[in-house]
C-alpha cells in the first residue's frame, strides 16, 4: 500500500495542479491568448498532433546524431588526453570554454558558417557542442578512477599499458560514462532547440518552429501544446537512457 501511495503522488500533485489552474483560470476569466486553460491545451495537442509528432521526431532525430557524434568525439579525446599529461593541458582549456560559453551566444555564428541552405547541419553542431562536455568529463574522471589497490596490483603482476586500459580503466569508466550520457541526451535536445530558434528559417521544422510560428499568431494553446511535447519527449528519453544506466551498472557490477 505504501508502495502504491509513493507511485501515485507524483500523478496526484499533477492532477491537484492543473485543477488549480483550470479553475484560476475559468474564475478570473484570463483571456487565452495570455493563459490558456489546460483543457484548451488538450484540445490543441489532438487537433495539431500529426504536426507536432512529425516535428518532435524532427528535433529527436537532430539530437541523436549530435549525441552520437558527441559521444564519439568525447570518448576518444579523453582516452587520448588520459594517456598524455601534454595533451590534457592542451585541450582541458578549449573543454572548458565550450563548457561555459552560452549556446545561444554562439548558435548565430553556428548558422552562418552551416550555411542558409543548410540549417540542419547548424542543429547537429550546437547539440553537439553541448553534449560534448559531461561525456568528456564523465570520461575522464570515470578513466581516472580505477581503485588504487589495484593499479598496485597491477603494477605488481607487471601489466602493461594496453592490459591497464581495457582491463582496469575502461571498466572503471563505465559508471562515469552512463551518467554522463544520460546528462548528455537532455543537453542535446535543448541544444537543438536553441539551434531551431535562432535558424529562424521555414525548413527548420522542429518543435522550436512549431512555437515560434504559434507565438507569432498569438495561439498561446498551440505553444504550451508544443512545450508540452517537448517536455515528454526529454522525460522519455531521460527515462530511457536511466533504464539504460541500470541494465549497465547491474551489467558492471556482475563483471
Amino acid at each position: 500500500m505504501r508502495g502504491l501511495a509513493i507511485r501515485l503522488a507524483p500523478w496526484a500533485l499533477i492532477a491537484l495542479l492543473l485543477a488549480g489552474w483550470e479553475l484560476a483560470c475559468r474564475m478570473l476569466e484570463i483571456p487565452v491568448y495570455f493563459l490558456p486553460p489546460p483543457s484548451a491545451i488538450g484540445e490543441a495537442v489532438v487537433q495539431e498532433w500529426p504536426g507536432l509528432v512529425k516535428a518532435a521526431w524532427f528535433t529527436l532525430s537532430k539530437a541523436l546524431i549530435a549525441l552520437a557524434i558527441a559521444s564519439v568525439v568525447a570518448q576518444v579525446l579523453a582516452l587520448a588526453v588520459t594517456l598524455s599529461g601534454v595533451l590534457e593541458r592542451t585541450v582541458q582549456p578549449i573543454a572548458v570554454v565550450l563548457q561555459v560559453t552560452p549556446v545561444i551566444a554562439i548558435a548565430p555564428l553556428v548558422n552562418i558558417w552551416a550555411g542558409v541552405d543548410h540549417p540542419e547541419r547548424a542543429l547537429v553542431a550546437l547539440a553537439s557542442i553541448v553534449a560534448f562536455f559531461p561525456i568528456y568529463s564523465g570520461a575522464v574522471t570515470g578513466l581516472r578512477a580505477a581503485d588504487p589497490d589495484l593499479v598496485r596490483l597491477f603494477d605488481l603482476y607487471g601489466a602493461g599499458r594496453l592490459q591497464r586500459l581495457t582491463r582496469l580503466r575502461l571498466p572503471s569508466a563505465v559508471p562515469f560514462l552512463l551518467e554522463g550520457h544520460k546528462v548528455a541526451a537532455g543537453l542535446a535536445i535543448v541544444g537543438a532547440v536553441v539551434a531551431e530558434f535562432v535558424s529562424g528559417s521555414g525548413k527548420v521544422q522542429g518543435l522550436a518552429w512549431k512555437i515560434l510560428d504559434a507565438g507569432n499568431r498569438l495561439q498561446t494553446a498551440k505553444m504550451f501544446a508544443a512545450l508540452l511535447v517537448l517536455g515528454a519527449m526529454g522525460v522519455a528519453l531521460y527515462a530511457l537512457l536511466a533504464r539504460a544506466e541500470r541494465w549497465g551498472l547491474r551489467w558492471w557490477r556482475g563483471r
